[in-house]
This record gives C-alpha cells, sequence and structure tokens, in this order.
C-alpha cells in the first residue's frame, strides 16, 4: 500500500521492536484450539531475529475481558504454543504463573517476550495517548502484524505507531496485496458471499460492480438481499426460521458449475452452517477450487475453520486472516491501523 512501509526495509539492529500480532485465537480447555494466526506471524518474527532486533515484544489481545484482568484471558496458553515452534529457539515460558495487570510478560526466548493480555488495561480499547505512550515506550520500532485487527481504532493499533517509525508485518502486507488484487478481478471472476448480516450488505453491493457474479449463501433471507442482475440467490435450500442452513442440491450445482468456470474467486463465509455440522456446499465448493486449480481469495474467521481440512495449492489459493477486517478493507479500500502507518 502506497506510504507505507514493510518490515523489510526497516532498520532493527540492536533496536527494540514493538510487534502488534493477532493471538486471538481459538481456546478449548484452556489450550490453543487453532495456531494459525500465530503460526502466520512467525516469518515477521524471524525476520526480526534475522535482522539482529536486540528485543521483541509481541502484542496482543485476547477474548473480551472488558478491562479487568481475568484468568481464562490469560496468554500463558498462547505462550506455552509459542514455545513449541522451534524458530523462536530455546523458550521459557511459566504458564502456570499469572502476571499482574501491566506489569509482567512471558519470556519465550532470550529475545522474545509475549506481554499479557492488551485488553486487560481498559485504555486499549479506549485509545487511550497515555497507554499508547507507555507501550512506546518499551520499544523503538513498531511493526503491524494484525491485519485482522486492523479495522480497530484501539490504543496498539491506531495511537502506537504514531509514536514510533511504523512499518508492515510480511503477512500483513500480503493480506493487502491480495485482497488489493481482489478489488480489481479478471473478467468473468466470481465472489461468494455468505451473508449473515446485514453488515454484508455493502460488500455484496460493490462486489456486484466488480465482478461477473456474485453468488450468495448464508442464513439471510433472499428477500432482504440487496438486488442486481448479475447477483444469484438460493433457489432451493434447507429451510430455518431465520433462513437457510444450507443452500440446496440445485443452488449447490449451480454456484459449482459458475465457480468451475471462473478464472479468480473471492470467498467470504461459509455457505452453510458447518458449525452444526452442514457442510456439503461448501465443500463442494472448496473440492472445486482446488480440482479446477483456480486462483481464489478465501477469508472471514468462519470460512477459514470451515475449510481448514482442505490442502489449497498457497501458490493459488491465499487464506486471510482478517474477518471484520477483511470485510471493511474490501468495503472501504483501507482500514484505521493502515492509514496510522502512512507518513
Amino acid at each position: 500500500m502506497q506510504g507505507i512501509k514493510s518490515v523489510r526495509e526497516a532498520d532493527v539492529q540492536g533496536k527494540r521492536v514493538l510487534v502488534r500480532v493477532d493471538f486471538n485465537v481459538p481456546m478449548q480447555n484452556g489450550q490453543v484450539a487453532d495456531g494459525s494466526r500465530i503460526k502466520a506471524a512467525l516469518p515477521t518474527i524471524a525476520l526480526l531475529q534475522k535482522k539482529g532486533a536486540q528485543k521483541i515484544i509481541l502484542l496482543t489481545h485476547l477474548g473480551r475481558p472488558e478491562g479487568k484482568q481475568q484468568k481464562e484471558f490469560s496468554l500463558a496458553p498462547i505462550a506455552q504454543n509459542l514455545a513449541s515452534e522451534k524458530v523462536l529457539g530455546s523458550a521459557s515460558p511459566q504458564p502456570d504463573h499469572f502476571p499482574q495487570q501491566g506489569s509482567d510478560s512471558y519470556r519465550i526466548s532470550d529475545s522474545i517476550e509475549l506481554r499479557e493480555n492488551l485488553r486487560f488495561d481498559p485504555r486499549e480499547e479506549q485509545n487511550d495517548a497515555s497507554f499508547a505512550q507507555e507501550l512506546a515506550a518499551q520499544g523503538d520500532v513498531y511493526v503491524n502484524e494484525a491485519f485482522s485487527n486492523s479495522h480497530r481504532t484501539h490504543a496498539s493499533m491506531v495511537s502506537l505507531p504514531n509514536l514510533l517509525p511504523g512499518y508492515l508485518g510480511l503477512q500483513c502486507a500480503g493480506e493487502i496485496e491480495h485482497l488489493s488484487e481482489a478489488l480489481t478481478p479478471p473478467q468473468g471472476s466470481v465472489a461468494l458471499v455468505a451473508v449473515t448480516k446485514v453488515d454484508k450488505f455493502p460488500l455484496v453491493e460493490k462486489l456486484a460492480t466488480l465482478y461477473h457474479k456474485v453468488l450468495v449463501g448464508g442464513p439471510v433471507q433472499s428477500d432482504y438481499i440487496p438486488t442486481a442482475p448479475n447477483i444469484e440467490v438460493p433457489t432451493d435450500g434447507i429451510p430455518e426460521r431465520r433462513g437457510l442452513l444450507d443452500i440446496g442440491p440445485q443452488t449447490r450445482a449451480a454456484y459449482v458449475q459458475e465457480v468451475s468456470d471462473a478464472p479468480f474467486v473471492l470467498w467470504n463465509g461459509p455457505l452453510g452452517w458447518y458449525e452444526k455440522g452442514y457442510t456439503e456446499s461448501t465443500d463442494a465448493i472448496a473440492r472445486t477450487i482446488i480440482s479446477h486449480e483456480i486462483r481464489a481469495v478465501i477469508g472471514g474467521g468462519d470460512t477459514v475453520a470451515a475449510v481448514a481440512k482442505f490442502n489449497f495449492d498457497p501458490e493459488r489459493v491465499f487464506i486471510s486472516t482478517g474477518g471484520g477486517a477483511m470485510l471493511q478493507f474490501l468495503v472501504d479500500g483501507t482500514l484505521p491501523a493502515l492509514e496510522a502507518l502512512k507518513r
């Protein structure tokens, strides 16, 4: 993105680097259930190590602790997960230790620390300038590797980068590159959008001006979907009080055909309620993308979880870590945290 520098350009030799990551990952029984967002940040961390950073301080939030210290939202399990990543070297997190608010971090290796949950301090979500200044005092350079949180106007996202030289992390830069390409698709491209809320309507309307076809799924009833000649809504499906649990076989066959003929596909949201087992249509689209070797951008938190069992070719298919951030970027072409990095 014009006006924003990549972490590849950053001079970090002998410096302290604050890396805003998004490790707001699913948890189950006190353990990380899906570490894909953690793994997505590892290349940037490894690059900073290679470039000679004296110290790397990872900043993230987890859940919604409402500005209070709550043990269920402690980052101890995430520190343990990080410790298992060989790229970070030897580690000594203390998973049973619960730090005091605003004081402690988990030591992941000799040069890497994970600061405790930013949202334990109410000033994070309030975008408080004093909190940003306290964070800035701990580092010399700032890196945004939290694309999925870049639509939030929080202190660590929009105020902190105004206080230090700021750069885009590798994953964040990749998100921007691929989503920008999705806003200029080749002729004949298809977009799939699961309209689970009315806040998806602006996306459907915009994509209808850019894509050959916009194929709609999700539970919102078709009577309320924006209309345009190239917007297709389900003609059959498994009904539920508030819409559809999944699109039906006729619609699925039609959507599969549209996707198989497309040179590029943008996909946001599972077509059925996959958490309840309605995965047939989502699986059919994923298999079509793979078997027809179609270039695609797939994103939205639920979508990523729904297609995790498939092995997409990373040379052709980009998996976005963004949910709300992906949606807002596709509609607006930018995000508050990205604008904060422009100098």
